[in-house]
C-alpha cells in the first residue's frame, strides 16, 4: 500500500495506526485480496473498529484505530472547562540545583510555562531536569482539581524495582555467565517486544473495559506483559552496599537485581488519547502550551483518564514483578528485600494546607521516610534513598542522572570502541544497549545527588556490573 493511499485514508504520519495499516494491508494483499477491497476495509475499520477487535487478520489495525476514536458518550463526554486565561504571575516553583548540576535552561522555560496555567498552585524542578513534552522531565506540578496527561508523561507509571537476593555479591565475577543467561532468556526489550508464550498475572483480570482506549489495548498489553521498553530501560545485576538498615537488610554488601521500565506502548497510547481529548476541549490555550492541556478531575474525561492511569500503574508493576520473578526463579534466588517506586504519575496529596493533584514527571516520590531508587547510567552508581519530606519540593526528588545531550547527539559523539573502553574501565559487562545510552550522554549522578541533599538521604549504593538494555 503506497503512502499516498494511506494519506487519502487520513491516517496520521508517524503513528502506530499508519504502521499497522501498512503491515495489515501487505498481509491482506498477499492472501489475494484486491487492493480496492483492502482500502475499503481499512476505511471501514477506522470509522468503526469495534467489530474487528477480535478478527485475527485485522485486530492489530483495529486496536490502533480504536485508540484514535473519540470517546464514547457513555464513558467520556464533551467538556468545556472554565478558562479565564493564564495567570498574571506564575505559581511558585522551587528549583533544586548547584554549581555542579541543575535543570537545562529549556526545561526551566517549560516549567515556567506550566506555572502560568490557571490550575497551577506550586511546582518544583529537580537537578536532573531536561526537556520533555509539556512538563519537563524532572518537573513536579501541583494543580487544583485537574490532571494533565502530558504532565504525567507518555510512559505512565515508569518505575524502578530493586530486588536484593540471597546470594553473595561474588556471583558477579564467579558466576557471571549464569546471571547473563538468566537475563538473556527471561527478559525482552524494545518496541513490540513480547514472549512466545503469554505470561500470566492478575493485572489482566482488572477492568480493562473501564475506558475505550484501555479496552482496545488489552490484547496488546497482554502480548507485552513482563517485557521492557527501549531507550533508557534496563535490567541489571550489581553489588548493593547498604549503609543504613533497610527493612529486611542489615548494613553490608549484597547481590541485587535492578530494573527500570514502565507501561510500554500501551501507556503511551493512553497518554496520547487523553491529551488529544484535553487539547480538543481547550482550544483557547496558546499553541506553545497545548501539551499542557488539562482535564478537570471531576469531569467524566478526568475520571476516565484517572482510571486508565491507575490501570497503567498496576500494569507497569506487573511487568517488573514478572521480570524479577522470572530472572530470580531461573537462578533459584529468593528476594530478601524489595524497593519499588514509580516516577511518571499523579497523586492526590495534601500540600499548602489543601488537597492537590501532584504530577511527578521523571521525579521520585520523597515523602518523609519513603524509600526510592535513583539510578545513574549503565556504568554509574545508583542509590537507594529515604525521602526527607521537603515541602518546597512537594515531597519529590530526581529520578536519575538526567540527560545532558540528546540521543541524536550521543550517537554522533560516541562510538562502540570508546564505549567498550569506558565499560571495561568501570568493570561493567553490557549484554546489549545503544550508543545513545552511553554514560557520556548523562549528567554526573554524584553531582545530581549532592544538589538534592535537602530532599533525600542515601542509605545504599548500587554499582551495576551486568547490564541488559534494548539493542542499538
Amino acid at each position: 500500500m503506497k503512502a499516498k493511499d494511506l494519506d487519502k485514508l487520513g491516517l496520521p504520519r508517524d503513528h502506530e495506526l499508519r504502521k499497522a495499516a501498512s503491515r495489515t494491508a501487505k498481509r491482506a494483499l498477499k492472501t489475494g485480496m484486491e487492493r480496492g477491497a483492502v482500502k475499503a476495509r481499512l476505511k471501514k475499520i477506522v470509522a468503526d473498529p469495534e467489530p474487528f477487535l477480535d478478527d485475527p487478520d485485522w485486530a492489530a489495525y483495529a486496536r490502533a484505530a480504536a485508540a484514535l476514536q473519540p470517546a464514547g458518550p457513555s464513558t467520556v463526554t464533551s467538556f468545556a472547562p472554565e478558562y479565564a486565561g493564564l495567570r498574571r504571575e506564575p505559581a511558585p516553583v522551587a528549583v533544586f540545583a548547584s554549581d555542579e548540576a541543575g535543570p537545562d535552561p529549556e526545561a526551566a522555560k517549560q516549567m515556567e510555562n506550566a506555572a502560568m496555567l490557571p490550575v497551577a498552585v506550586a511546582g518544583a524542578l529537580m537537578p536532573d531536569a531536561h526537556v520533555g513534552y509539556g512538563l519537563p522531565i524532572g518537573g513536579v506540578l501541583a494543580v487544583e482539581d485537574a490532571v494533565i496527561p502530558y504532565a504525567v508523561g507518555m510512559d505512565i507509571a515508569c518505575r524502578m524495582r530493586l530486588s536484593v537476593v540471597d546470594a553473595p555479591a561474588s556471583w558477579l565475577t564467579d558466576k557471571q555467565p549464569r546471571l547473563a543467561k538468566a537475563l538473556e532468556q527471561e527478559t525482552r526489550f524494545g518496541v513490540g517486544a513480547s514472549f512466545k508464550d503469554r505470561r500470566e498475572h492478575p493485572v489482566m483480570d482488572l477492568d480493562w473495559g473501564a475506558t475505550p482506549v484501555t479496552r482496545s489495548l488489552r490484547e496488546k498489553a497482554w502480548d507485552q506483559l513482563g517485557t521492557s521498553g527501549s531507550g533508557n530501560h534496563f535490567a541489571e545485576f550489581g553489588a548493593l552496599s547498604v549503609h543504613e538498615p533497610i527493612p529486611g537488610l542489615e548494613p553490608g554488601t549484597y547481590l541485587a537485581l535492578l530494573s527500570h521500565s514502565g507501561s510500554r506502548g500501551v501507556g503511551g497510547e493512553v497518554a496520547k488519547y487523553y491529551s488529544r481529548i484535553a487539547q480538543q476541549g481547550m482550544p483557547q490555550l496558546p499553541k506553545y502550551m497545548r501539551s499542557l492541556a488539562w482535564l478537570p478531575l471531576s469531569s467524566p474525561e478526568g475520571k476516565a483518564y484517572w482510571a486508565a492511569m491507575q490501570l497503567m500503574g498496576a500494569y507497569s508493576h506487573a511487568n517488573h514483578e514478572l521480570l524479577h520473578a522470572s530472572v530470580l526463579g531461573a537462578l533459584g534466588f529468593e528476594a530478601l528485600a524489595v524497593v519499588e517506586n514509580h516516577h511518571n504519575f499523579a497523586w492526590i496529596e495534601e500540600h499548602l494546607g489543601r488537597e492537590l493533584v501532584v504530577h511527578r514527571k521523571g521525579a521520585t516520590p520523597a515523602g518523609p521516610g519513603v524509600l526510592g531508587v535513583i539510578p545513574g547510567s549503565m556504568a554509574d552508581p545508583g542509590y537507594v534513598v529515604r525521602g526527607r519530606g521537603n515541602a518546597a519540593s512537594l515531597h519529590s526528588a530526581a529520578h536519575g542522572a538526567g540527560r545532558r545531550m540528546s540521543r541524536k547527539e550521543a550517537k554522533a559523539r560516541e562510538n562502540h570502541r570508546h564505549l567498550q573502553e569506558l565499560l571495561k574501565e568501570r568493570e561493567v559487562t553490557l549484554l546489549s544497549g545503544g550508543l545513545d545510552e552511553s554514560p557520556i550522554a548523562y549528567k554526573d549522578i554524584g553531582a545530581v545527588m549532592r544538589a538534592q541533599e535537602d530532599l533525600v538521604d542515601i542509605i545504599a549504593t548500587f554499582r551495576p556490573s551486568l547490564v541488559k538494555m534494548s539493542a542499538d
